[in-house]
């Protein structure tokens, strides 16, 4: 594909962003990924499904045969896309707002899930906050708990409430980041709870693999998804991923193959692994 390069225009939204206002628009695989039926008769329950990165791996799970449930925080529209391209491909979508930050809404989540699909075959653990800040002195308090309680507290809420649920050959997915290892300073408390989300998935994939569910993580590097847009300054936008190896942020399709991949039965050894999708750029 000949994805677009930087400088793109300066193109300032509100949180949590919209597709449909980005320039250049994303693309989540729409046409070009195609399915072979790797995850037939399964179900998964993904995060963050509205947009961006969960959007194409909804997609991407839909075109190989799986039921998907869209959880996303209040962006309507954006989710009534993602499940109307789910059910173009032939399977069930269902999507459900509310805020993971809150534990009982995610208990809720798997619970319904598992009501609707009678089955949860995969958990992707992909929904984020993040905020840029210049200096620690920034960053308020509610801030810092606010990134915290999105991406690392409600990984926890799901993973407990989703594994006695799970048959064998179950998979969990976690969206790490390429600031796990390579921390952003202007990005301090997302970059933080991306470690430990690389941690946290190492530690239950040794607690999980008796039990025969996989647990694994994606590394993205810059991904082009509304989060850019609405969280990063107009500049920082405009030439976004013109720095790394390859000069452009990643499309979300580029990385739904890695969350395949990582959900398909034949990955059955494959488990406590980071699968770094960073266009280059070194995880060191």
């Amino acid at each position: 594909m000949n994805y677009p390069k930087p400088p793109f225009p300066e193109q300032p939204q509100p949180v949590p962003g919209d597709t449909t206002q980005m320039d250049p628009r994303p693309d989540h695989g729409e046409k070009t990924y195609k399915g072979s039926g790797k995850l037939k008769g399964m179900a998964a329950l993904v995060t963050g499904a509205d947009s961006g990165i969960g959007r194409a791996v909804s997609l991407a799970y839909a075109r190989e045969g799986a039921d998907v449930m869209i959880s996303y925080l209040e962006e309507h529209e954006e989710a009534d896309v993602t499940r109307a391209l789910v059910e173009e491909a032939g399977q069930r979508a269902y999507i459900m707002p509310g805020d993971i930050q809150s534990g009982d809404h995610c208990r809720a989540l798997v619970r319904d899930t598992h009501e609707a699909f009678g089955r949860l075959d995969i958990l992707v653990n992909n929904a984020a906050h993040q905020m840029h800040f210049d200096t620690l002195e920034e960053i308020p308090d509610e801030e810092w708990d606010m990134t915290f309680r999105t991406n690392i507290h409600a990984m926890f809420y799901l993973c407990k409430a989703a594994v006695p649920i799970m048959e064998k050959g179950g998979s969990i997915i976690n969206t790490a980041s390429i600031n796990s290892d390579k921390p952003n300073p202007g990005l301090l408390a997302y970059a933080a709870t991306k470690g430990a989300i690389q941690n946290f998935t190492v530690g239950l994939a040794q607690m999980l693999a008796p039990r025969d569910i996989r647990v694994n993580c994606v590394a993205p590097g810059p991904v082009w998804t509304p989060l850019i847009p609405s969280t990063l300054p107009p500049d920082a936008v405009a030439h976004f991923g013109e720095d790394k190896p390859i000069g452009r942020p990643a499309q979300p399709a580029e990385l739904a193959t890695a969350y395949v991949m990582l959900a398909d039965p034949l990955s059955s050894y494959t488990t406590g692994a980071s699968v770094e999708v960073t266009g280059g750029i070194p995880m060191i």
